[in-house]
Protein backbone atom coordinates (compact mmCIF):
# COMPACT_ATOMS: atom_id res chain seq x y z
CA UNK A 1 0.00 0.00 0.00
CA UNK A 2 1.26 3.48 -0.84
CA UNK A 3 0.41 6.71 0.89
CA UNK A 4 0.58 10.30 -0.32
CA UNK A 5 2.86 12.70 1.51
CA UNK A 6 4.15 16.18 0.76
CA UNK A 7 7.56 15.20 2.16
CA UNK A 8 9.84 12.29 1.50
CA UNK A 9 11.18 10.27 4.42
CA UNK A 10 14.53 12.04 4.15
CA UNK A 11 12.99 15.52 4.08
CA UNK A 12 10.79 14.70 7.06
CA UNK A 13 13.67 13.28 9.13
CA UNK A 14 16.11 16.08 8.27
CA UNK A 15 13.68 18.86 9.23
CA UNK A 16 12.69 17.17 12.49
CA UNK A 17 16.31 16.49 13.41
CA UNK A 18 17.36 20.07 12.69
CA UNK A 19 14.55 21.91 14.42
CA UNK A 20 13.20 19.78 17.28
CA UNK A 21 14.35 18.03 20.43
CA UNK A 22 13.45 14.37 21.00
CA UNK A 23 12.41 12.84 24.33
CA UNK A 24 15.10 11.23 26.49
CA UNK A 25 17.65 11.59 23.70
CA UNK A 26 20.71 13.40 22.48
CA UNK A 27 19.34 14.69 19.19
CA UNK A 28 22.39 13.76 17.11
CA UNK A 29 21.94 10.10 18.11
CA UNK A 30 18.25 9.85 17.20
CA UNK A 31 17.22 7.76 14.19
CA UNK A 32 13.47 8.39 13.94
CA UNK A 33 11.01 6.36 11.90
CA UNK A 34 9.26 8.64 9.36
CA UNK A 35 5.49 8.20 9.69
CA UNK A 36 2.95 9.60 7.25
CA UNK A 37 -0.20 7.84 8.46
CA UNK A 38 -1.43 4.93 10.57
CA UNK A 39 -4.36 2.54 10.41
CA UNK A 40 -5.32 -0.31 12.73
CA UNK A 41 -2.13 -1.87 14.11
CA UNK A 42 0.01 -0.53 11.25
CA UNK A 43 2.22 2.53 10.71
CA UNK A 44 3.00 3.73 7.17
CA UNK A 45 5.93 5.77 5.88
CA UNK A 46 5.86 8.43 3.13
CA UNK A 47 6.99 5.92 0.48
CA UNK A 48 4.53 3.24 1.63
CA UNK A 49 6.78 1.48 4.16
CA UNK A 50 4.77 -0.51 6.73
CA UNK A 51 5.49 -1.40 10.33
CA UNK A 52 3.44 -3.32 12.86
CA UNK A 53 2.98 -1.07 15.88
CA UNK A 54 3.81 -3.69 18.51
CA UNK A 55 4.02 -1.17 21.34
CA UNK A 56 0.85 0.82 20.62
CA UNK A 57 3.29 3.74 20.31
CA UNK A 58 3.83 4.39 24.04
CA UNK A 59 1.50 1.63 25.29
CA UNK A 60 -1.31 4.04 24.55
CA UNK A 61 -3.10 3.55 21.20
CA UNK A 62 -5.33 0.87 22.70
CA UNK A 63 -8.08 0.97 20.07
CA UNK A 64 -5.62 0.99 17.16
CA UNK A 65 -4.99 3.84 14.75
CA UNK A 66 -7.51 5.80 12.72
CA UNK A 67 -10.78 4.58 14.22
CA UNK A 68 -13.53 6.41 12.27
CA UNK A 69 -15.87 6.87 15.26
CA UNK A 70 -13.21 8.70 17.25
CA UNK A 71 -12.14 10.79 14.26
CA UNK A 72 -15.78 11.76 13.65
CA UNK A 73 -16.33 12.69 17.32
CA UNK A 74 -13.30 14.99 17.25
CA UNK A 75 -14.46 16.62 14.02
CA UNK A 76 -17.98 17.22 15.32
CA UNK A 77 -16.75 18.67 18.61
CA UNK A 78 -14.29 20.95 16.79
CA UNK A 79 -17.16 22.32 14.72
CA UNK A 80 -19.32 22.86 17.82
CA UNK A 81 -17.11 23.96 20.73
CA UNK A 82 -13.35 23.53 20.41
CA UNK A 83 -12.42 25.21 23.71
CA UNK A 84 -14.03 26.53 26.87
CA UNK A 85 -12.60 28.25 29.95
CA UNK A 86 -12.11 25.56 32.66
CA UNK A 87 -14.60 27.22 35.00
CA UNK A 88 -17.47 26.66 32.57
CA UNK A 89 -19.84 23.71 32.37
CA UNK A 90 -20.08 22.00 28.98
CA UNK A 91 -22.17 19.13 27.71
CA UNK A 92 -19.13 17.03 26.81
CA UNK A 93 -17.66 17.53 30.30
CA UNK A 94 -20.96 16.40 31.80
CA UNK A 95 -21.26 13.39 29.51
CA UNK A 96 -17.69 12.17 29.97
CA UNK A 97 -17.89 12.62 33.76
CA UNK A 98 -21.10 10.60 33.93
CA UNK A 99 -19.57 7.86 31.78
CA UNK A 100 -16.43 7.67 33.93
CA UNK A 101 -18.49 7.54 37.14
CA UNK A 102 -20.46 4.67 35.60
CA UNK A 103 -17.37 2.68 34.60
CA UNK A 104 -14.92 3.24 37.47
CA UNK A 105 -15.44 0.81 40.36
CA UNK A 106 -16.39 1.81 43.89
CA UNK A 107 -16.79 5.47 44.77
CA UNK A 108 -14.33 6.95 42.27
CA UNK A 109 -16.96 9.38 41.06
CA UNK A 110 -15.23 12.75 40.78
CA UNK A 111 -12.62 13.81 38.23
CA UNK A 112 -9.99 16.46 37.61
CA UNK A 113 -9.01 16.69 33.96
CA UNK A 114 -5.46 17.37 32.75
CA UNK A 115 -3.53 16.99 29.51
CA UNK A 116 -1.67 13.80 30.38
CA UNK A 117 -0.54 11.29 32.97
CA UNK A 118 2.26 13.37 34.45
CA UNK A 119 -0.14 16.26 35.11
CA UNK A 120 -2.68 13.86 36.61
CA UNK A 121 0.00 12.63 39.02
CA UNK A 122 1.14 16.19 39.79
CA UNK A 123 -2.40 17.06 40.84
CA UNK A 124 -2.72 13.83 42.81
CA UNK A 125 0.38 14.89 44.78
CA UNK A 126 -1.37 18.16 45.62
CA UNK A 127 -4.64 16.41 46.45
CA UNK A 128 -3.20 13.86 48.90
CA UNK A 129 -1.17 16.51 50.72
CA UNK A 130 -4.09 18.94 50.97
CA UNK A 131 -6.56 16.24 52.01
CA UNK A 132 -4.40 14.60 54.70
CA UNK A 133 -2.36 17.56 55.89
CA UNK A 134 0.69 15.27 55.62
CA UNK A 135 3.75 15.81 53.45
CA UNK A 136 5.62 12.56 52.76
CA UNK A 137 4.84 10.22 49.87
CA UNK A 138 5.88 6.58 49.45
CA UNK A 139 6.96 5.40 46.00
CA UNK A 140 8.74 2.37 44.53
CA UNK A 141 12.07 2.11 42.73
CA UNK A 142 10.75 0.24 39.68
CA UNK A 143 8.20 2.86 38.72
CA UNK A 144 7.53 5.60 36.21
CA UNK A 145 5.04 8.40 36.90
CA UNK A 146 5.92 11.13 34.40
CA UNK A 147 8.56 13.70 33.50
CA UNK A 148 7.30 16.88 35.20
CA UNK A 149 8.95 18.01 38.44
CA UNK A 150 6.87 16.15 41.02
CA UNK A 151 6.11 13.16 38.81
CA UNK A 152 9.76 12.57 37.90
CA UNK A 153 10.66 12.67 41.59
CA UNK A 154 8.06 9.96 42.21
CA UNK A 155 9.64 7.98 39.38
CA UNK A 156 12.06 5.29 40.48
CA UNK A 157 14.01 4.63 37.30
CA UNK A 158 17.22 6.37 36.16
CA UNK A 159 15.38 9.06 34.20
CA UNK A 160 14.97 10.96 37.47
CA UNK A 161 18.73 11.14 38.19
CA UNK A 162 19.55 14.25 36.09
CA UNK A 163 16.70 16.21 37.75
CA UNK A 164 17.57 15.45 41.36
CA UNK A 165 17.20 16.51 44.15
CA UNK A 166 13.68 17.21 42.88
CA UNK A 167 10.60 17.54 45.05
CA UNK A 168 11.12 16.99 48.80
CA UNK A 169 9.19 14.49 50.88
CA UNK A 170 9.51 11.39 48.69
CA UNK A 171 10.36 8.06 50.37
CA UNK A 172 11.55 5.40 47.96
CA UNK A 173 11.02 1.71 48.76
CA UNK A 174 11.70 -1.57 46.97
CA UNK A 175 9.07 -3.24 44.87
CA UNK A 176 7.64 -6.68 45.65
CA UNK A 177 9.90 -7.80 42.78
CA UNK A 178 13.15 -5.79 42.88
CA UNK A 179 15.65 -5.96 40.04
CA UNK A 180 17.95 -8.48 41.73
CA UNK A 181 17.03 -9.04 45.40
CA UNK A 182 14.17 -11.45 46.17
CA UNK A 183 11.59 -11.24 48.94
CA UNK A 184 10.79 -14.93 48.50
CA UNK A 185 9.96 -17.73 46.07
CA UNK A 186 6.17 -17.83 46.21
CA UNK A 187 3.66 -15.00 45.90
CA UNK A 188 2.65 -15.57 49.51
CA UNK A 189 6.25 -15.23 50.74
CA UNK A 190 6.94 -12.20 48.56
CA UNK A 191 3.83 -10.36 49.73
CA UNK A 192 4.35 -11.13 53.41
CA UNK A 193 8.02 -10.14 53.39
CA UNK A 194 7.57 -7.01 51.29
CA UNK A 195 4.69 -5.71 53.41
CA UNK A 196 6.63 -6.44 56.62
CA UNK A 197 9.55 -4.46 55.21
CA UNK A 198 7.23 -1.66 54.07
CA UNK A 199 5.59 -1.34 57.47
CA UNK A 200 9.03 -0.98 59.06
CA UNK A 201 9.81 1.86 56.64
CA UNK A 202 6.50 3.47 57.57
CA UNK A 203 7.45 3.31 61.25
CA UNK A 204 10.86 4.88 60.55
CA UNK A 205 9.27 7.76 58.64
CA UNK A 206 6.32 8.22 61.02
CA UNK A 207 2.86 7.17 59.81
CA UNK A 208 1.42 10.54 60.81
CA UNK A 209 3.78 12.19 58.29
CA UNK A 210 2.88 10.07 55.23
CA UNK A 211 0.06 11.25 52.97
CA UNK A 212 -0.03 8.50 50.36
CA UNK A 213 1.70 5.77 48.44
CA UNK A 214 1.83 6.01 44.65
CA UNK A 215 2.18 2.78 42.65
CA UNK A 216 1.88 1.73 39.06
CA UNK A 217 -0.74 -0.97 39.53
CA UNK A 218 1.22 -3.01 37.00
CA UNK A 219 4.73 -1.65 36.53
CA UNK A 220 5.20 -0.67 32.89
CA UNK A 221 8.44 0.43 31.26
CA UNK A 222 10.50 -0.91 34.14
CA UNK A 223 9.58 -4.50 33.42
CA UNK A 224 5.84 -5.23 32.95
CA UNK A 225 5.54 -6.50 36.52
CA UNK A 226 2.07 -7.66 37.58
CA UNK A 227 1.76 -7.55 41.38
CA UNK A 228 2.04 -10.88 43.22
CA UNK A 229 -1.25 -12.49 44.18
CA UNK A 230 -2.60 -10.85 47.33
CA UNK A 231 -0.24 -7.84 47.18
CA UNK A 232 -2.77 -5.16 46.29
CA UNK A 233 -5.21 -6.24 48.99
CA UNK A 234 -2.46 -6.52 51.59
CA UNK A 235 -1.00 -3.17 50.61
CA UNK A 236 -4.36 -1.40 50.78
CA UNK A 237 -5.04 -2.85 54.24
CA UNK A 238 -1.60 -1.86 55.53
CA UNK A 239 -1.94 1.71 54.27
CA UNK A 240 -5.47 2.05 55.66
CA UNK A 241 -4.18 0.88 59.04
CA UNK A 242 -1.95 3.96 59.14
CA UNK A 243 -4.33 6.41 57.47
CA UNK A 244 -2.24 6.51 54.29
CA UNK A 245 -3.97 6.94 50.91
CA UNK A 246 -3.33 4.62 47.95
CA UNK A 247 -2.90 6.20 44.51
CA UNK A 248 -2.95 3.75 41.60
CA UNK A 249 -1.26 5.11 38.49
CA UNK A 250 -3.17 3.45 35.63
CA UNK A 251 -1.83 5.76 32.94
CA UNK A 252 -0.23 2.85 31.12
CA UNK A 253 -2.02 -0.24 32.46
CA UNK A 254 -5.60 1.08 32.42
CA UNK A 255 -8.38 0.97 29.86
CA UNK A 256 -8.24 -2.70 28.96
CA UNK A 257 -4.49 -3.16 28.60
CA UNK A 258 -4.30 -5.94 31.23
CA UNK A 259 -7.48 -7.81 30.27
CA UNK A 260 -9.65 -5.87 32.70
CA UNK A 261 -10.85 -2.32 32.27
CA UNK A 262 -8.63 -1.24 35.19
CA UNK A 263 -5.64 -3.18 36.45
CA UNK A 264 -6.54 -2.75 40.13
CA UNK A 265 -9.62 -4.90 39.47
CA UNK A 266 -7.28 -7.92 39.29
CA UNK A 267 -6.52 -7.34 42.99
CA UNK A 268 -10.15 -6.79 44.03
CA UNK A 269 -9.46 -3.34 45.49
CA UNK A 270 -10.47 0.25 44.82
CA UNK A 271 -7.76 2.89 45.40
CA UNK A 272 -8.41 6.28 46.96
CA UNK A 273 -7.21 7.97 43.78
CA UNK A 274 -6.68 6.60 40.27
CA UNK A 275 -4.74 8.51 37.64
CA UNK A 276 -5.30 7.80 33.95
CA UNK A 277 -4.28 8.96 30.45
CA UNK A 278 -2.90 7.17 27.34
CA UNK A 279 -5.62 4.58 26.58
CA UNK A 280 -8.26 7.01 27.87
CA UNK A 281 -8.19 8.71 24.45
CA UNK A 282 -6.02 6.08 22.77
CA UNK A 283 -3.67 9.07 22.45
CA UNK A 284 -5.63 10.53 19.54
CA UNK A 285 -5.64 13.70 21.66
CA UNK A 286 -3.96 14.47 25.00
CA UNK A 287 -6.04 13.97 28.14
CA UNK A 288 -5.33 12.83 31.68
CA UNK A 289 -7.66 12.31 34.63
CA UNK A 290 -7.33 12.19 38.38
CA UNK A 291 -10.28 10.20 39.75
CA UNK A 292 -10.92 10.65 43.49
CA UNK A 293 -13.08 8.84 46.03
CA UNK A 294 -16.21 10.45 47.45
CA UNK A 295 -14.59 11.34 50.76
CA UNK A 296 -11.76 13.19 49.01
CA UNK A 297 -14.22 14.88 46.65
CA UNK A 298 -16.38 15.96 49.59
CA UNK A 299 -13.35 17.54 51.26
CA UNK A 300 -12.78 19.72 48.20
CA UNK A 301 -16.42 20.75 48.04
CA UNK A 302 -15.72 22.82 51.16
CA UNK A 303 -11.96 23.39 50.72
CA UNK A 304 -10.19 24.91 47.72
CA UNK A 305 -8.40 22.48 45.44
CA UNK A 306 -5.31 24.48 44.53
CA UNK A 307 -4.81 23.11 41.04
CA UNK A 308 -5.53 24.54 37.63
CA UNK A 309 -4.63 24.29 33.94
CA UNK A 310 -5.54 26.38 30.92
CA UNK A 311 -6.57 23.17 29.18
CA UNK A 312 -8.42 21.62 32.13
CA UNK A 313 -11.54 19.84 30.80
CA UNK A 314 -10.67 20.69 27.18
CA UNK A 315 -13.83 19.92 25.13
CA UNK A 316 -12.01 18.57 22.08
CA UNK A 317 -9.95 16.12 24.16
CA UNK A 318 -12.97 15.06 26.19
CA UNK A 319 -15.00 14.27 23.08
CA UNK A 320 -12.11 12.09 21.95
CA UNK A 321 -12.05 10.28 25.30
CA UNK A 322 -15.76 9.56 25.33
CA UNK A 323 -15.63 8.15 21.81
CA UNK A 324 -12.51 6.06 22.54
CA UNK A 325 -14.04 4.66 25.74
CA UNK A 326 -17.18 3.69 23.88
CA UNK A 327 -15.11 1.87 21.25
CA UNK A 328 -13.30 -0.08 24.00
CA UNK A 329 -16.61 -1.13 25.56
CA UNK A 330 -18.78 -1.60 22.47
CA UNK A 331 -16.15 -3.53 20.49
CA UNK A 332 -15.25 -5.70 23.50
CA UNK A 333 -11.58 -4.81 23.38
CA UNK A 334 -11.10 -5.63 27.07
CA UNK A 335 -12.26 -9.15 26.36
CA UNK A 336 -10.03 -9.35 23.29
CA UNK A 337 -7.09 -8.19 25.40
CA UNK A 338 -7.68 -11.02 27.86
CA UNK A 339 -8.12 -13.61 25.07
CA UNK A 340 -5.18 -12.45 22.98
CA UNK A 341 -3.05 -12.24 26.11
CA UNK A 342 -3.25 -16.02 26.27
CA UNK A 343 -2.26 -16.23 22.60
CA UNK A 344 0.69 -13.94 23.31
CA UNK A 345 1.80 -16.09 26.25
CA UNK A 346 1.86 -19.12 23.96
CA UNK A 347 4.11 -17.38 21.44
CA UNK A 348 6.41 -16.19 24.22
CA UNK A 349 6.70 -19.70 25.63
CA UNK A 350 7.58 -21.02 22.17
CA UNK A 351 10.37 -18.47 21.79
CA UNK A 352 11.66 -19.18 25.31
CA UNK A 353 11.97 -22.86 24.44
CA UNK A 354 13.73 -22.07 21.17
CA UNK A 355 16.12 -19.24 22.04
CA UNK A 356 18.83 -19.59 24.64
CA UNK A 357 18.93 -15.81 25.10
CA UNK A 358 15.43 -15.67 26.64
CA UNK A 359 15.62 -15.31 30.42
CA UNK A 360 11.89 -15.10 31.07
CA UNK A 361 8.69 -13.69 29.68
CA UNK A 362 5.63 -12.21 31.34
CA UNK A 363 2.35 -10.65 30.36
CA UNK A 364 -1.02 -9.77 31.76
CA UNK A 365 -3.49 -9.26 28.95
CA UNK A 366 -1.69 -7.42 26.16
CA UNK A 367 0.84 -5.90 28.55
CA UNK A 368 3.98 -7.97 28.13
CA UNK A 369 7.71 -8.25 27.60
CA UNK A 370 10.44 -10.77 26.85
CA UNK A 371 13.51 -10.39 29.05
CA UNK A 372 16.87 -11.46 27.66
CA UNK A 373 19.93 -12.97 29.35
CA UNK A 374 23.60 -13.11 28.46
CA UNK A 375 24.57 -16.53 29.85
CA UNK A 376 23.34 -19.84 31.22
CA UNK A 377 23.67 -18.47 34.76
CA UNK A 378 20.69 -16.26 33.97
CA UNK A 379 22.40 -12.87 34.18
CA UNK A 380 20.41 -10.19 32.42
CA UNK A 381 21.82 -9.19 29.06
CA UNK A 382 21.95 -5.58 30.22
CA UNK A 383 22.71 -4.42 33.76
CA UNK A 384 20.36 -1.98 35.47
CA UNK A 385 20.40 1.30 33.51
CA UNK A 386 23.06 -0.17 31.18
CA UNK A 387 23.31 -1.09 27.50
CA UNK A 388 24.57 -3.79 25.13
CA UNK A 389 25.43 -3.32 21.44
CA UNK A 390 23.31 -6.31 20.38
CA UNK A 391 20.16 -4.50 21.53
CA UNK A 392 20.77 -1.78 18.93
CA UNK A 393 21.36 -4.51 16.37
CA UNK A 394 18.10 -6.22 17.37
CA UNK A 395 16.18 -2.95 17.18
CA UNK A 396 17.52 -2.29 13.68
CA UNK A 397 16.55 -5.79 12.56
CA UNK A 398 12.99 -5.47 13.87
CA UNK A 399 12.54 -2.11 12.20
CA UNK A 400 13.96 -3.27 8.87
CA UNK A 401 11.63 -6.27 8.94
CA UNK A 402 8.47 -4.30 9.58
CA UNK A 403 8.00 -4.21 13.35
CA UNK A 404 8.15 -1.25 15.69
CA UNK A 405 8.50 -1.76 19.43
CA UNK A 406 10.48 -0.42 22.36
CA UNK A 407 13.62 -2.14 23.65
CA UNK A 408 14.29 -1.22 27.28
CA UNK A 409 17.55 -2.50 28.79
CA UNK A 410 17.22 -6.32 28.49
CA UNK A 411 13.56 -6.25 27.50
CA UNK A 412 11.61 -6.51 24.26
CA UNK A 413 8.26 -4.83 24.86
CA UNK A 414 5.13 -6.60 23.59
CA UNK A 415 2.18 -4.21 23.89
CA UNK A 416 0.16 -4.17 20.64
CA UNK A 417 -3.19 -2.43 20.17
CA UNK A 418 -6.05 -4.31 21.81
CA UNK A 419 -7.54 -4.91 18.35
CA UNK A 420 -4.80 -7.34 17.29
CA UNK A 421 -5.88 -10.74 15.95
CA UNK A 422 -4.23 -14.17 15.85
CA UNK A 423 -2.70 -13.77 12.39
CA UNK A 424 -1.21 -10.39 13.22
CA UNK A 425 0.13 -11.72 16.52
CA UNK A 426 1.78 -14.65 14.75
CA UNK A 427 3.35 -12.33 12.15
CA UNK A 428 4.73 -10.11 14.90
CA UNK A 429 6.29 -12.94 16.86
CA UNK A 430 7.74 -14.44 13.68
CA UNK A 431 9.74 -11.23 13.22
CA UNK A 432 10.82 -11.24 16.88
CA UNK A 433 11.74 -14.93 16.56
CA UNK A 434 14.12 -14.18 13.71
CA UNK A 435 15.55 -11.17 15.52
CA UNK A 436 16.35 -13.14 18.67
CA UNK A 437 18.76 -15.28 16.64
CA UNK A 438 21.05 -12.23 16.72
CA UNK A 439 21.01 -12.22 20.52
CA UNK A 440 21.64 -15.98 20.64
CA UNK A 441 24.90 -15.30 18.80
CA UNK A 442 26.32 -13.36 21.76
CA UNK A 443 25.07 -15.83 24.39
CA UNK A 444 27.84 -16.95 26.75
CA UNK A 445 28.00 -20.58 27.89
CA UNK A 446 25.98 -23.72 27.26
CA UNK A 447 22.25 -23.54 26.67
CA UNK A 448 20.55 -25.97 29.02
CA UNK A 449 17.10 -25.69 27.45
Amino acid sequence: MTTKSNMSSREMIDACMQHSLFSWSATAKVDPIPIARAQGIYLYGPEGQRWIDFNSQLMSVNIGHGHPKVVQAIQEQAATLAYAYPGMATEIRARLSLRLAELLPGDLNTFFYTLGGAEANENAIKAVRMFTGRHKILVRHRSYHGATNGAITLTGDPRRWPTEPGMPGVIRVMDPKPYEFSFGNTDEEIVANNLRYLEEIIQYEGPKNIAAMFIETVTGTNGILPPPKGYLKGLKALLEKHGILLVCDEVMCGWGRTGKLFAFEHGDIVPDICTMAKGLTSSYLPLGVMAVSDRIANHFRENVFWGGLTYNAHPLCMSCALAAINVIIDEKLVENSARMGEVMRGHMARLAAKHRCVKEHRNIGLFGCIELRKNSAGERLVPYAGSHPVMAKLGKFLRENGLFTVLQWSMVMCNPPLTIDEQQMAESFDIIDRGLALVDEVFEGVFEG
